[in-house]
């Protein structure tokens, strides 16, 4: 296949295909890991996703996964798919999109199949027991360290005294009234936009 010459540089289709071969390839890995090792649903998923996509291919930064997180939470559905679905189609189009979502849900639709099998004959064995009770630890760190680090970012840009004030309001008004939190991030959001148009005027009235 010929190399076409563009400007200073070379365009070659061949390559091309390569490079988005590679991606879709990263992006069905990513997403398999995921779903593979996600153990215990969504709340599992999401430090994991944190790892692939912003720590090892780093096709987000921190602050587009916390935003991508926030809203996924506010929208019905799992979690996992809807952040596999939006990254897919952020990184590879409409196939990425199509490809992180399967690779997310196919490989454990098939485990489940094959191990409940398995399991269904042994369900009462207190090693299989142990083996489920022996995961939540883990995914208690794992979920830790990801709320750490989201309160850590959020000091840097909000300052202590309004994050912990956030924090605590968020556990009083989710935990103790049951309000959904859904409700709380939309509000959140809707101060924030509302915060933002203020300071632009307040800028002009000031010069």
């Amino acid at each position: 296949m010929e190399q076409l010459q563009f400007g200073n540089g070379v365009y070659n289709p061949k390559q091309q295909v390569g490079d988005e071969t590679l991606k879709q390839l990263h992006l069905f890995l990513a997403f398999f890991r995921v779903g593979i090792l996600g153990y215990g649903g969504g709340p599992s998923s999401i430090p994991l996703v944190h790892k692939e996509v912003v720590e090892k291919y780093k096709w987000l930064n921190d602050d587009d996964f916390s935003d991508i997180l926030a809203l996924g939470n506010a929208l019905p559905g799992p979690i996992a798919t809807k952040m596999a679905g939006y990254i897919g189609w952020r990184v590879g189009g409409l196939f990425g999109m199509i490809n992180a979502v399967l690779a997310t849900i196919v490989p454990t639709i098939v485990m489940m199949i094959l191990l409940l099998t398995v399991l269904n004959a042994y369900k009462d064995k207190a090693w299989v027991q142990g083996m489920a009770n022996a995961v939540v630890p883990v995914v208690g760190v794992m979920l830790g360290v990801l709320t750490w680090d989201f309160v850590h970012k959020s000091k840097g840009a909000l300052g202590w005294t309004l994050t912990a004030g956030i924090l605590v309001g968020s556990l009083i008004i989710i935990e103790l009234l049951g309000i959904h939190p859904a409700i709380v991030i939309a509000g959140l959001l809707i101060y924030a936009l509302v915060e933002k148009e203020k300071k632009p005027e307040k800028e002009v009235k000031a010069s």
